[in-house]
């Protein structure tokens, strides 16, 4: 029996969460003993002919090419993982699906009639059945040879659901929010991280997505509190993962009309 083969696929995204794994150097030198790298064109030229044991993909579909291709790629592959903001919630692209696209391409090309293209920038499980998503932007390079080893082995993959609230307390790292007053998404905020921003006494991004069950309506409550309006709100949840329906809903909690006796959501 030969070794279990591994393939790497793109999208539409920047590349940083493929740059990730080949980050991970001598884990890959010992990854390699044990498993046939079979696809993976930002590593190597050489391509090996499917099925494959794992995919890793990366990236949002925003044509209809693409829609096309990870129907494919699902097909070849007996456990697909996507890798990433792009592939598990759109990505920046994804700040398309609240705008007119259309506008855009006549803005921003000199030949639109050339750009074929959708409307809305979707994550890889609104196309295919995803067998598991790790978050990020990019994603850690830990949580990724986790995923990798277990999905390699049939085992679920040991990754934390919880907030970077959480990642905070166990470095040590003091509150921004009520240390300084500082606007922070941690408390909706998907573990992964290291929780580096507050680190450094900034808040959280929201890189790595929302973790689950996150309560929306507080989250925009402690936003407020900390001086940030409903058009900040929108920005803040409309960033790296603006199709994560959980931020959608975040973003849509900003305009929901308010009370004039407790200035709240009704």
């Amino acid at each position: 029996m030969g070794r279990p083969t591994l393939a790497v696929w793109k999208f539409a995204s920047c590349d940083g969460c493929q740059l990730t794994l080949l980050d991970c150097e001598d884990e890959l030198l010992a990854l390699a003993d044990r498993v046939q790298i079979a696809y993976f064109r930002e590593a190597s030229s050489e391509v090996l002919p499917g099925p494959y044991d794992v995919s890793l993909v990366e990236g949002s579909i925003t044509t209809a090419e693409d829609a096309a291709r990870i129907r494919a790629v699902r097909a070849v592959s007996r456990t697909l993982v996507t890798i990433g903001a792009c592939a598990t919630a759109g990505g920046v692209q994804a700040l398309r699906n609240f705008a007119d696209v259309e506008e855009f391409r006549s803005v921003v090309y000199a030949r639109p009639e050339y750009i074929s293209t959708l409307a809305d920038s979707t994550p890889i499980a609104a196309h295919v059945d995803v067998d598991f998503e790790l978050q990020g932007c990019p994603i850690d390079r830990r949580q990724l040879l986790e995923v990798i080893t277990a999905s390699l082995v049939g085992r679920k993959p040991n990754v934390p659901a919880h907030s970077v609230c959480f990642e905070c307390k166990q470095r040590g790292t003091v509150c921004v929010v009520v240390a300084h007053g500082t606007p922070c998404l941690g408390p909706v905020t998907h573990a992964g991280c290291g929780a580096i921003c507050p680190a450094y006494d900034r808040g959280c991004y929201g890189c790595f997505g929302p973790m689950d069950s996150p309560n929306l309506r507080a989250q925009a409550g402690l936003l407020r509190a900390t001086g940030v309006g409903d058009d900040g709100i929108r920005r803040a949840a409309r960033t790296f993962n603006a199709g994560a329906p959980a931020f959608i809903e975040l973003s849509r909690v900003a305009v929901r009309p308010r009370t004039p006796e407790t200035g709240g959501p009704r």
